[in-house]
């Protein structure tokens, strides 16, 4: 056997689904070399028996013979072993000892397009990206029939090799955000890409930065929308969803599936929005400071009231809130990553269960459970995920504050987080950019 297709044959020894067919092709004999797991070789075989037909009808033998001339392309065994992992066919011809590639029929891998499953949608497309990233690339063109739309893909990694691909209007876009995640990509091409933390580090962004620099979406209708007001978009081959770059703050209340109802409830539903991240961060600190450091502020029914659900209870009210806090966040974190069979159990069990034996059991007052419900409902009403989780976070340094400084603490830790996100910038855009209009950002 050749000496390059024993090196091929040493490097995949331990791949059970490597493969050395031999096969003949226009009357010479030759080696298929591909992996089982991906290469549909019955069908591959067919088309290229196909293939050789056709051109015996069409040409003389002369061209039949000169196949590998037109189809392949000659190449080496190094570029041979990386192009076998990326799923393509060897044809190593022995007459005239060379390899060349070829384009197979590849195994199906890919799930269909589905509704999302992580993003409600009440008015508006039901389709959601895959992790194919042709697919996903192709589902936007489909939307945007535009010859402005760029596309431009990357092959990165060392070891394991995935595409990225950049998609941008190139009427609307921002050029120097272009122009800087290029510069990224092209200085960081051996760099593996197995997590979005590793995208953010290409992407030469902080590592321990709060704010999410990607508005991560599973739904086409988003993306297209990011396109139309001048973002970029970038797909991993391998995640079902689209990374819109800049992330800014208002993409924490505005989602484009809003404009499918009229005017005054877009604006009513985003109002609500604004609302229930203010109810968050404010809500839980409020109990604290009135409880605790400015009871005087209130009038004193109430806190007469207050004083009485807390009757019995050992803790202050900032080691109260913070237990059924870090309860409630055990519990979501338990709803998530369980399966729905047994999820929405965990959560009743949890937040019915557990929230009525800890008042009875005089741990935390029946306000508090209220407050702590109340907190959990309005983290869920902004858009995305991850911005929940900005706010999950958030609520606590306003408690801790609230729990010195009282209600001016609350100001205090409202006042250092809206500094913040004020001075932070991604790709050179204001975080709280509010820019709109014909190839703004925002």
């Amino acid at each position: 056997m050749n000496s390059i297709i024993v090196e091929i044959n040493e490097v995949f020894k331990d791949a059970e689904d490597f493969f050395i067919e031999p096969f003949s092709l226009a009357g010479e004999a030759v080696l298929l070399l591909g992996l089982h797991s991906i290469v549909n070789l019955i069908k591959t075989k067919e088309i290229l028996k196909k293939d050789m037909d056709t051109s015996e009808v069409i040409h003389s033998i002369k061209v039949k013979r000169t196949f590998f001339n037109r189809k392949g392309i000659e190449i080496n065994s190094e570029e041979a072993i990386k192009s076998i992992l990326q799923g393509k066919l060897i044809i190593y011809s022995k007459e005239k000892n060379i390899m060349l590639l070829f384009e197979p029929i590849p195994i199906e891998l890919n799930r269909s397009i589905e509704p999302p499953a992580n993003e409600n949608v009440l008015q508006g497309p039901l389709d959601s990206f895959i992790e194919d990233m042709s697919t996903n690339i192709g589902i936007v063109r489909k939307k945007v029939s535009s010859a402005q739309l760029s596309v431009k893909t990357y092959t990165l990694g060392s070891d394991q090799k995935k595409k990225l691909s950049i998609v941008y209007l190139d009427d609307r876009a921002d050029k120097g955000v272009i122009k800087k995640i290029i510069s990224h990509i092209e200085m960081n091409q051996h760099t593996n890409i197995l997590y979005l933390q590793h995208l953010y580090r290409f992407m030469g962004m902080r590592k321990w930065e709060v704010i999410p620099q990607f508005n991560n979406t599973e739904m086409p209708l988003e993306a297209v929308d990011g396109l139309n007001k001048g973002r970029v978009i970038l797909f991993v081959d391998g995640f079902p969803f689209a990374l819109i770059l800049p992330h800014l703050l208002w993409d924490m209340f505005a989602q484009a599936n809003d404009r499918n109802f009229a005017y005054p409830i877009m604006s009513a539903i985003r109002f609500l929005r604004v609302l229930g991240a203010l109810v968050t961060l404010i809500f839980p600190a409020l109990y604290v400071a009135l409880v605790a450091v400015n009871p005087e502020i209130l009038k004193i029914e109430l806190a007469l009231s207050i004083a009485q659900s807390r009757e019995g209870i050992p803790y202050p009210p900032f080691v109260e809130i913070t237990i059924m806090l870090l309860i409630l966040e055990l519990i979501i974190e338990a709803s998530i990553r369980l399966p729905l069979s047994i999820g929405p159990t965990v959560t009743m069990v949890g937040g019915i269960v557990i929230g009525q034996a800890v008042v009875d059991a005089k741990l935390v007052s029946n306000l508090l459970i209220i407050i702590v419900a109340a907190t959990s409902i309005a983290n869920s009403s902004v858009v995305g995920f991850q911005n929940a989780l900005i706010l999950r976070l958030l609520k606590y340094v306003v408690v801790i504050f609230a729990s010195i400084y009282g209600v001016l603490g609350i100001l205090s830790g409202l006042v250092l987080i809206s500094a913040y996100f004020a001075s932070r910038e991604i790709f050179g855009i204001p975080y709280t950019s509010l820019t709109k209009g014909r190839g703004g950002i925002g």
